[in-house]
C-alpha cells in the first residue's frame, strides 16, 4: 500500500469521488502486462485499488511497450512524482482522446530527440519514456505541461523527471534514477495517465 505522495507540479483537484476499477485490458510488453484501469486521480492520496490493479514488478529490467488506441491524440498536461512503500512513482497526466502507447527502457545516457544533443539529467541510471499517440497542443486542444524538470528531494530512486515534448506523434521524457532497478508501466483512466513505478 502506498505510504505517501509528494506532488511536484500543478496539481489537479483532489475532490472527486473514486471511480470503480474497470476490467483491465491488456497489451503486450517486454517485461510485464500493461493494464489500462479506471481509478481516481493520481494526484490524490494514493488508493488501495490503484495499487492493487497495477501489474506486478518484473524480475528484470527489459523494455516495456504497449500500443496506443486507434486515433489517439493526447498531450501531457501534468507531471507528478511521489514516494510509495517499496517504489517511487512518476505520473504523466494526458488530455485529449484515446489511450497512450509507450516504450520505456533504460538508456546509457539521455539524448534529446530530434536534436541529438546530450542532456544533463540528475541520476546515475536513466529511463527513457516514449509516449505514442500524442500530438501538438494545437491538434489536441490541450495545453502542454511547461513546468521545469522535477527534481524531488527525499526519494529513494527518482532524482529527476525531464519532459522533452512531442515530435512526430511521440512525446519523450527521461527519468533520472539513483540506480538501475526493475520498473513497471501501466495506464490509468479518468483522467488518462501513464504511470511508471521504479522499485527501491
Amino acid at each position: 500500500m502506498a505510504t505517501g505522495m509528494m506532488a511536484i507540479a500543478l496539481l489537479a483537484s483532489c475532490g472527486q469521488s473514486p471511480a470503480s476499477p474497470a476490467s483491465p485490458s491488456t497489451a503486450s510488453t517486454g517485461a510485464s502486462t500493461a493494464a489500462v484501469v479506471a481509478t481516481p486521480s493520481a494526484t490524490q492520496a494514493p488508493t488501495a485499488s490503484a495499487t492493487a490493479d497495477a501489474p506486478a514488478f518484473p524480475a528484470d529490467t527489459t523494455a516495456d511497450t504497449a500500443e496506443p488506441s486507434a486515433g489517439a491524440a493526447l498531450t501531457v498536461s501534468e507531471a507528478t512524482v511521489g514516494a510509495h512503500e517499496g517504489y517511487d512513482r512518476v505520473v504523466l497526466t494526458l488530455g485529449g482522446t484515446g489511450t497512450p502507447g509507450w516504450r520505456v527502457e533504460y538508456v546509457d545516457a539521455p539524448v534529446d530527440d530530434p536534436s541529438g544533443q546530450p542532456l544533463d539529467v540528475a541520476g546515475s541510471a536513466y529511463l527513457q519514456v516514449l509516449i505514442d499517440g500524442t500530438g501538438y497542443p494545437y491538434d489536441t486542444g490541450v495545453t502542454e505541461w511547461a513546468g521545469s524538470p522535477l527534481q524531488p528531494s527525499g526519494l529513494t530512486q527518482v532524482r529527476e523527471v525531464n519532459l522533452r515534448g512531442v515530435f512526430e506523434g511521440q512525446t519523450q521524457a527521461f527519468i533520472g534514477l539513483d540506480h538501475t532497478a526493475p520498473f513497471r508501466v501501466f495506464a490509468l483512466t479518468d483522467p488518462t495517465r501513464l504511470v511508471i513505478d521504479v522499485q527501491h
